[in-house]
């Protein structure tokens, strides 16, 4: 059955513009995004369309009518990768969601973050907000890896609507790095990782098959820091090979630190490249996102991977 009308969607918080890009897909018309960092911004622009502007979420004094928001405010103050500071100031920043919703007359609101976001009492303020603003509130906790994605990633995601409430995607087969590492071009300018140092070199040599740390351990102890040693059976990722025929795990925005997890490439002595992890959030080949290497890895890693981003927004769509 054809939808009744054209669905405008206005994007919060839109980073490099992954959730944007969904709904695009999904059908939805996009009005408008928002988006602080000025290199994520023209990253949108370039990729997604010209409708973001550069700014503060909290400072902007237009508000076009909307059919949809979504949003992704800061997970830095709620995510156990993170410092949890209960007293970090960007975890209120979701407390203007709401306002927005108001304001733009808005019917269905997402809001993307960390799972333990739902328990923050920055959330608890936030549906109290929609509620008195009499919208029905829901939330979903989904793993990226059961909706196509080739990558563990648990979300959660925030549904407040004023015509009823969605039903949870269906979960769909999955996938693995092996199928998405395939066929890279050379001469794609996002195919690149850092060369490192010689000691950074050795040790990824070093590296057997889904191996991490603890075999560099065994295997030539003179190359390790004393850390390693005192962490012991901690933090089996670090400096870990990924797993060809699995899902990765989560792809946080410094991936190409192998310090960091298990971004250290299958097969080569080397951390993955950036269109191997845009291609872990399922990022098209034909985008090129804009910046140094570090902002071109904090936008990859700070969005919500297509294949997640298309189930909600279809199940969203579908209220329509």
């Amino acid at each position: 059955m054809a939808r009744r009308k054209t669905i405008k969607v206005g994007d919060l918080f839109a980073g490099a513009g992954l959730f944007s890009q969904a709904f695009n897909e999904a059908g939805g018309n996009l009005k408008f995004a928002i988006e602080l960092d000025p290199l994520a911004a023209s990253s949108y622009a370039r990729n997604v369309g010209t409708e973001i502007k550069t700014g503060s979420v909290v400072s902007q004094k237009v508000f076009p009518a909307c059919d949809v928001i979504v949003a992704g405010p800061p997970c830095q103050g709620f995510s156990t990768l993170g410092r949890r500071d209960p007293k970090d100031v960007r975890n209120s920043l979701c407390l203007v969601v709401p306002q927005w919703a108001e304001r733009c007359r808005a019917q269905v609101v997402v809001v993307e973050n960390v799972p333990p976001f739902l328990a923050s009492p920055s959330w608890k303020l936030m549906r109290d907000a929609f509620e008195a603003r009499q919208y029905e509130v829901a939330t979903w906790t989904l793993d990226a890896v059961d909706f196509g994605v080739p990558q563990r990633r648990r979300r959660s995601f925030t549904i407040a609507s004023k015509i009823g409430l969605p039903e949870p995607p269906k979960p769909v087969q999955a996938t693995t790095i092996a199928h998405v590492f395939k066929r890279l071009r050379r001469n794609d300018p996002m195919h690149v990782w850092p060369e490192g140092s010689d000691l950074m070199k050795h040790r990824l040599a070093l590296l057997p098959e889904n191996g991490d740390r603890r075999d560099l351990l065994l295997a030539s102890p003179e190359l390790c820091p004393p850390s390693w040693w005192k962490i012991g059976c901690q933090a089996t990722d670090v400096w870990g090979r990924m797993k060809l025929n699995a899902p990765a795990n989560t792809l946080r925005c410094d991936f190409q630190n192998p310090s960091k997890g298990r971004y250290v490439h299958p097969t080569e002595s080397r951390v993955i490249s950036l269109r191997e992890g845009a291609r872990l959030q399922q990022i098209p080949d034909s985008w090129v996102l804009n910046g140094h290497r570090t902002a071109i890895t904090r936008q990859i890693g700070n969005g919500v991977p297509l294949g997640l981003g298309r189930a909600i927004a279809q199940q969203v769509m579908n209220l329509f």
